[in-house]
């Protein structure tokens, strides 16, 4: 893609994620957005700031359009977002699509094949790997300066309550949602394959406590492993916490230091015990999405858009790529392997 070209960018789906995509479009210098998409009817979308955008109703209906597109994104329900994909890269469009880029390691190579047969790209949102914290620790583990790894405790303890999980909504439901650890934690369990690389020995425990009436699945869990590379782990989650968020948190055991990552989000450095080593001044991190009643993850959808510029003009390669979305997916998959067990020996 020459220098002097806009990168057009079409969203598929105009909730949150959706219009934060179009919005971080049309703040860059280099992109122009060229399409929206929504099942619901366009006066119910709050879409003032997008005007004259061409809207349409289904996935198809804009591909069908002859509209000159470079990249799709998709911010749909998570189980619509393989088949999306896979119609958008068919078409001959790069993809950008939300976590999960499917919710099976089958689903999400059937993207990678699509993409390769068409010689396009898919970007995998992961936007938590953009935030200093975890840009600064990336750094500490590639030049190991903590020497072998021990221990990696990853706590996710969120908020997700009736006020999130609507009557009638995809939200909570097995085909769209499918399941805690992609919709809420998925990101976190992508920053840990990042630093340490793929798991084994998967065990774990799981309960529903508090979403028996809302969703299809486990609300909470322990769940411990190894590490392929050396050293173990454990993700303990849950979404039952009372009325906020408490933490997303990492603490890392090494033969030379201990380093945690602590706060709400994973933002804040909470202890860095390194030989030989002083700990740098960060840049502060950007706050969470805020949604009202909940809030998720850092809003650093920006540098998405902007990686996604640069990449396609050839300045840099993808920050998330498709087979360590691929990756994420498949290590999840085989965590609700171990829970659908779990729940069959209670049952």
């Amino acid at each position: 893609m020459s220098e002097d070209k806009k990168v057009k960018f079409a969203v598929i789906g105009c909730g949150h994620i959706g219009k934060r995509h179009a919005t971080m479009v049309t703040r860059n210098e280099e992109s122009e957005l060229v399409g929206l998409v929504d099942t619901a009817d366009k006066g119910n979308l709050d879409l003032e700031e997008f005007q004259g955008v061409p809207f349409f109703n289904s996935i198809d209906d804009l591909l069908a359009a002859g509209i000159d597109i470079d990249v799709v994104c998709i911010c749909t329900p998570n189980g619509k977002h393989s088949d999306q994909a896979k119609k958008a890269l068919a078409k001959g469009h790069h993809v950008v699509c939300e976590k999960p880029m499917g919710l099976s390691k089958d689903n999400c190579e059937s993207v990678i094949y699509t993409a390769l047969q068409n010689s396009k790209q898919v970007f995998c949102v992961m936007q938590n790997r953009y935030s200093p914290p975890s840009e600064w620790i990336k750094d500490v583990i590639s030049k190991k300066l903590m020497g072998e790894i021990y221990m990696v405790q990853l706590n996710c303890y969120w908020n997700r309550d009736d006020r999130y999980y609507k009557a009638g909504g995809w939200k909570g439901t097995q085909e769209l949602d499918g399941g805690t650890l992609f919709t809420q934690f998925s990101h976190f369990i992508d920053i840990m394959y990042w630093l340490f690389g793929d798991v084994k020995n998967i065990q774990g425990k799981f309960a529903d406590f508090s979403h028996k009436d809302s969703t299809d699945f486990e609300d909470s869990g322990f769940v411990s492993f190894d590490f392929v590379n050396g050293g173990m782990g454990s993700l303990n989650y849950s979404t039952s916490v009372w009325n906020q968020n408490l933490e997303s948190s990492m603490t890392i055991i090494g033969e030379k230091g201990s380093v945690k990552i602590g706060g709400q989000y994973m933002n804040e450095i909470e202890v860095c015990n390194i030989e030989d080593y002083e700990m740098p001044e960060l840049a502060a991190s950007n706050p969470a999405n805020d949604y009202g009643s909940y809030k998720g993850s850092a809003a650093n959808h920006h540098y998405i858009i902007e990686n996604v510029v640069d990449s396609l003009k050839k300045r840099t390669a993808p920050t998330t790529n498709a087979l360590e979305g691929l990756k994420v997916v498949e290590i999840i998959e085989r965590i609700y392997e171990v829970r659908d067990a779990h729940f069959n020996k209670k049952n």
